[in-house]
């Protein structure tokens, strides 16, 4: 497969970008991207959650009233799941969410994500970019010039990048990554999946020597 490769300024170049068969038109298998967005979502979340349970919380030892002869239902602690400021009952306890995926199952996934990008023609390759300092500016500008502002967008880069990673983090809308660290999720959660000419290889690699 053939792309077209733009220039920062909005015009095709004479030159056209190689797409590897064996990476971005593979038969997509829907399930093993579940799986690997899945396992993305749930090493992200901390598990940190916690809720006081009876007898964790402050108060309650005396029983409030007796036992009999007031004419309303008994009780022994105010600290009651039924009350209000009592404990919870079966709350949420801290626990590790992690999930592991097979390496060729996840290898596989992220082909998947990108055969599936480029069947939706929602790939577009542009020349390497480079700022001198971080310009939200000159970023914006790029965007405009391929008709693409406005859009969610990833843009894969190459590793010493930092300047274009400054420059996008701003727009809204608008990721910068590593093309070596895509995830599943962050190839298919875009509209446009942009791609620094030099960043293919990082991306191609991985996916190709195994």
């Amino acid at each position: 497969m053939e792309l077209n490769i733009y220039k920062i300024d909005g015009t095709i170049s004479n030159e056209k970008a190689e797409l590897p068969s064996a990476v971005f038109e593979v038969s997509p298998n829907h399930h093993l991207i579940y799986q690997a967005v899945r396992t993305y979502l749930a090493n992200r979340r901390q598990g940190t959650h916690k809720t006081k349970e009876r007898n964790e919380v402050r108060g309650g030892g005396k029983k409030p009233w007796r036992q009999k002869g007031r004419g309303t239902a008994r009780a022994g602690t105010i600290r009651s799941p039924l009350w209000v400021g009592g404990g919870t009952v079966h709350g949420p306890r801290p626990r590790d969410y992690s999930l592991q995926m097979n390496k060729k199952a996840a290898q596989l996934a992220r082909k998947s994500a990108l055969s599936l990008k480029a069947k939706n023609n929602e790939i577009m390759i542009i020349e390497d970019v480079t700022f001198e300092k971080p310009k939200t500016k000159d970023f914006s500008s790029i965007l405009r010039n391929l008709e693409i502002n406005g859009k969610k967008i990833l843009m894969l880069t190459t590793r010493d990048n930092q300047n274009v990673y400054k420059s996008g983090r701003n727009i809204p809308r608008v990721k910068v990554l590593e093309a070596s660290n895509a995830a599943t999720y962050d190839i298919l959660d875009n509209q446009i999946l942009l791609i620094q000419k030099s960043a293919l290889e990082d991306l191609c690699k991985p996916l190709l020597n195994n």
